[in-house]
């Protein structure tokens, strides 16, 4: 993997709940980056990343369609997006699951802030 830009950086942000992709949109554009799109589901999400190429991906792993997981894989295969898992859910609940993923990483929606993203986002 070539090296992370994390100036300027374009986000997708990927999760069914509305109010999640509200507060992490404020959250991303509060540290300088930009949203190019939300997307609901695993579908949408694939179409956005497709029609958008974000730099990176804010992804929620339990979507009501395709699981995160999933989603990653088929992103990963399209393009190249740095993929940051999230959940409400804590990383014990995913055990090996995230390691073995395509993601740089994970972090529970409880403590999303732009010092871990950027933590992730810079190898």
């Amino acid at each position: 993997m070539g090296p992370v830009r994390v100036s300027g950086r374009r986000f997708l942000v990927v999760d069914d709940h509305a109010g999640f992709r509200a507060v992490a949109r404020r959250l991303l554009e509060a540290e300088g980056w930009t949203v190019v799109g939300e997307a609901a589901d695993g579908a949408a999400a694939l179409a956005a990343a497709a029609a958008l190429q974000p730099d990176a991906v804010l992804l929620d792993i339990g979507l009501p369609d395709i699981d995160g997981f999933v989603v990653a894989e088929r992103m990963a295969s399209g393009g190249s997006p740095d993929i940051v898992l999230v959940s409400s859910r804590d990383r014990a609940a995913y055990g090996a699951r995230i390691a073995s993923s395509v993601a740089v990483g994970f972090i529970a929606k409880s403590e999303l802030d732009g010092a871990g993203l950027r933590a992730l986002l810079h190898p």
